[in-house]
């Protein structure tokens, strides 16, 4: 059986359960402080294993929107989940690592800032889902983005498949962009938010020009200043299909041209 949402609280009392961990920051029970589970009372160690658990059961022939929106059904509370938190709860394995990860890298967070409760919401992960969706598939974008993303991590999570290529692709364009691009993928210096649309058309237009030309030397930057470019990555521009192919397209050619 596979464990959808509450594996960390359900391993973490299976552990302590085996001794392998130690109670900690306890406040209103600091006498019991520094003890494993064989260290208690026999009293409280009975307490403890009468304790019950509620678990919903999904049977073996149940599909992943059936897990989809039950994991978001137990989830609804005062502050709702986002698209990337159900994402790592719905479907674990080497290509959420993978994101995870890189999410993670300094070089990526120094040319891409975040505010802490983005980072919180896990908005760094969903930049970098997005990079490689739409790298390996943005012309054939022609549905919600949630869902565009949803099914591109479905198809490429499964074990067994290589993630060495992505993680130095992912590396080859933050390198080019730490080079080339003074205020990495902001608008300017000391901003803590990155637009979503800017990264995009940023990291997939140069990781595409790399793929035409690894060795590439772009002989003028002047474009991010046009108003081109500023319009295809404002807040307003739309995610319509037109409009992701031309953004990424024009950061692509002008770092060719």
């Amino acid at each position: 059986m596979e464990i959808v949402d509450g594996t960390q609280r359900i391993r973490t009392l299976d552990r302590f359960l085996k001794n392998d961990l130690r109670l900690c920051g306890l406040k209103k029970l600091e006498k019991l402080n520094d003890f494993t589970f064989s260290d208690l009372p026999l009293s409280r160690q009975r307490r403890f294993n009468r304790a019950t658990l509620r678990m919903i059961v999904l049977s073996e022939k149940s599909d992943e929107d059936t897990r989809r929106d039950m994991f978001e059904r137990i989830n609804t509370g005062s502050v709702e989940l986002n698209d990337m938190e159900k994402r790592r709860g719905i479907s674990p394995g080497p290509f959420v690592d993978l994101i995870e990860e890189l999410a993670k890298d300094s070089k990526f967070r120094k040319l891409c800032p975040f505010s802490d409760p983005l980072v919180r919401r896990r908005e760094p992960e969903e930049f970098v889902l997005r990079f490689f969706a739409y790298l390996n598939n943005y012309k054939n974008f022609e549905r919600q983005v949630n869902e565009f993303l949803n099914e591109y991590l479905e198809e490429h999570n499964a074990p067994g498949i290589n993630q060495d290529g992505r993680r130095d692709e992912f590396h080859a364009m933050l390198n080019f962009v730490e080079k080339y691009f003074s205020n990495g993928f902001s608008k300017a210096k000391g901003h803590v938010k990155t637009p979503r649309i800017r990264f995009e058309a940023i990291s997939v237009g140069v990781a595409l020009a790399l793929r035409e030309k690894s060795d590439l030397e772009p002989k003028s930057m002047k474009w991010l200043e046009s108003s081109e470019f500023k319009e295809y990555t404002t807040s307003d521009a739309s995610n319509s299909r037109p409009k992701v192919i031309r953004r990424i397209e024009y950061v692509r050619d002008q770092l060719l041209s």
